[in-house]
């Protein structure tokens, strides 16, 4: 018989005092720069025909320019994502995940959603992070913006609620 020792209690979950843990991990959309918004704003011209639109004739044109932007943002040596740990929000670069910059879940208390012109077209957006009134931290061009905000959310509500609930354990 074979067993195997686990250092969490539940499989997959690790105390951010322990360890820092992915939580979710996504890539921006081509949308994150200014050429990919100026082609999300030429593939939604719908004026024209049902299927023959300018826009659906822009994008069949720009095609090739669409790819080269999407493998700039996946190329293995300056491709960048975006990361959830049980710690902090991450945008991370490259092949190795070189964290470039970041805010610690309890660094922010509310979440918006900022759709610039030609980000609608992708079904992306920007996350931008609030304390108070300040913000805190930008994702720009984040693919299906709700979900990754709600798992920011969660992460962030976790995250909190242990810290809290140590402290209140240390002081009794």
């Amino acid at each position: 018989m074979v067993t195997a020792l686990m250092n969490q209690a539940i499989a997959g979950v690790t105390p951010a005092a322990d360890a820092e843990a992915i939580t979710m991990t996504v890539w921006p959309s081509i949308c994150a720069t200014f050429p990919g918004r100026f082609l999300g704003q030429l593939y939604s011209i719908g004026q024209g025909g049902y299927i023959v639109t300018p826009g659906n004739l822009f994008a069949l044109l720009t095609a090739p320019i669409a790819a080269a932007l999407y493998l700039g943002k996946v190329a293995p040596w300056f491709g960048m994502r975006y990361t959830i740990t049980n710690r902090r929000v991450v945008v991370q670069r490259g092949l190795a995940a070189v964290d470039e910059r970041w805010v610690d879940l309890d660094r922010f208390d509310r979440i918006e959603i900022s759709v610039r012109p030609g980000q609608s077209w992708f079904a992306a957006g920007d996350l931008v992070f609030f304390m108070g009134n300040t913000e805190t931290f930008r994702l720009d061009g984040v693919c299906r913006p709700e979900s990754f905000k709600a798992a920011c959310i969660k992460s962030q509500m976790a995250y909190t609620g242990i810290k809290a609930a140590l402290a209140r354990e240390a002081r009794s």
